[in-house]
């Protein structure tokens, strides 16, 4: 066990629920929200992106203590360097040399000095916030195989999967990146591409697995089923099972402020909102691409205990006849 605060990384494929995940969890007594820290290089420190808060980066009151406490300020370090530094080793090409870097004579000292710098922002931002938890929803698979090389930290891996369908549907979608301008998208890709990248990214996880890092999978729809018995599932990793849930009633969750970077656009939402099925894909996806992206990521449905044919909803029924 490190000295230092327990991270709670979460792994999978962007588009899986994680920042709807990461905002509950962090409203654990003893938790708190980072969001994805992979982007703290460039989104925060050098694009000035608005964090959780709806602050940019640098005007963050929580983000500017954690540069003071880790670097005594950002303008100490140089993020262009850092930037370079993270892609020398945070890549998902990587992902072999992180897991055995043996392999490559001279990776382990690059390794080692990313590793440095990301472990004093995570202890930063725990003396900051005061949590004995971070939770780090970066979800890249090099990035949760680069945790174990960081210095004064207990990380703890959740893997959140969803079913390929609805991950595919949401990376088609047009959607907007408010924190970074008003004309900012996020990034889209074709249900094939998805279908891919979801491969790629979940055996990836699956395969870098160590008896080090204590982890858990966790679906998405099995969260907005029933969100306490998952948050409970995912404190019996860090010991916190039994703490009190104030802020969660059944669906019924009510958001704190957040100092999240990285993540989709609800990390601005606050206030009381209700978790729901998220299976809008089943109506909106046309049934080629679901039986496109079924086929190409048959195995992990099957692994994950997803139907590799869907029955039609009832509104999905209603629709198809009207056409």
């Amino acid at each position: 066990m490190a000295d230092g605060p327990i991270v709670l990384f979460i792994a999978g494929l962007g588009r899986s629920g994680s920042t709807l995940v990461d905002r509950v969890l962090g409203g654990v007594p003893g938790f708190q929200s980072l969001g994805e820290v992979v982007h703290l290089w460039q989104r925060g420190l050098i694009d000035n992106e608005r964090c959780g808060s709806g602050e940019p980066f640098h005007e963050s009151a929580f983000w500017t203590e954690v540069g003071e406490v880790a670097f005594g300020g950002w303008d100490q370090i140089d993020p262009t360097e850092i930037l370079d530094l993270q892609q020398a080793v945070d890549r998902t090409r990587y992902v072999p040399l992180l897991a055995w870097p043996q392999l490559l004579p001279g990776f382990q000292a690059q390794i080692d000095r990313y590793g440095a710098l990301l472990g004093k922002v995570y202890r930063a931002a725990a003396e900051v916030s005061g949590a004995r938890v971070l939770i780090d929803s970066s979800k890249h698979v090099s990035s949760a195989t680069l945790i174990r090389h960081v210095p004064g930290v207990d990380p703890r891996i959740v893997h959140l999967v969803r079913d390929s369908r609805g991950v595919a549907d949401s990376w088609g979608k047009v959607k907007a990146r408010p924190e970074a301008g008003e004309d900012a998208l996020m990034a889209r890709s074709s249900p094939s591409q998805a279908a891919g990248w979801y491969l790629v990214q979940n055996l990836l996880v699956e395969a870098t697995r160590s008896k080090r890092v204590p982890r858990i999978r966790v679906r998405y729809e099995d969260f907005t089923a029933d969100p306490e018995a998952v948050v409970r599932r995912v404190l019996a990793l860090t010991g916190d099972e039994e703490v009190p849930l104030a802020h969660l009633d059944g669906r019924q969750v009510t958001l704190g402020p957040n100092p999240n970077v990285g993540g989709n656009p609800m990390k601005l939402e606050a206030g009381p909102i209700t978790i729901a099925q998220d299976d809008a894909w089943r109506r909106a996806m046309p049934e080629r691409d679901q039986r496109l992206v079924a086929g190409l990521t048959a195995p992990l449905l099957v692994a994950y205990r997803y139907p590799l044919r869907t029955v039609p909803t009832p509104a999905a029924v209603g629709a198809k006849e009207a056409m």
